[in-house]
């Protein structure tokens, strides 16, 4: 039971690591002065700018990556807004136990991705994309899904382990 809650705070504790990583990565990507050099001159009209920049449209960015892969870095752009939430995906049902269905997860993993979207949208820190959220949350359910077949092999393991 010990090692169970020790195992327990371990991975609350790196979910916790990876949220700040995906926070500093995504939201406060920037060198330190040039993040207070933003802040320093953020007034309101940088609402309107972001609300003229942001993307509303699914599958709009995603299009524009396809159509210019040629010119764009546009794979390590999709395929990094994928990887980067699969880690929430695998880890959230062993940090929340109502995180185990994957409703759940999805609504967790939505919140968490709108949270930095819309942050990105009333700050100059980003820009508001739903593409990304439709994509983070698409890495979440590759995570979900990891996190299954993880559980599946280990009670399969242990099952046949116990047989013998």
């Amino acid at each position: 039971m010990k090692n169970r809650q020790f195992h327990r705070k371990y991975v609350r504790l790196i979910f916790f690591l990876y949220l700040l990583i995906v926070i500093k990565v995504i939201i406060f990507k920037y060198p330190l002065e040039q993040l207070r050099a933003i802040a320093a001159t953020w007034e309101k009209g940088v609402i309107l700018e972001g609300l003229d920049t942001a993307n509303f449209t699914l599958f709009k960015t995603i299009r524009m990556y396809i159509d210019y892969s040629y010119k764009l870095n546009s794979f390590e752009n999709l395929v990094g807004n994928v990887v980067v939430f699969i880690p929430f995906g695998f880890l959230l049902p062993y940090v929340l136990k109502h995180g185990r269905n994957f409703l759940v997860m999805l609504i967790n993993a939505f919140l968490f991705v709108l949270g930095i979207e819309v942050f990105q949208l009333f700050s100059a820190f980003g820009a508001f994309d739903v593409d990304d959220i439709f994509l983070n949350c698409f890495g979440a359910v590759l995570g979900y899904i990891a996190y299954l077949i993880y559980e599946a092999l280990k009670k399969s393991y242990y099952g046949k382990k116990r047989r013998v």
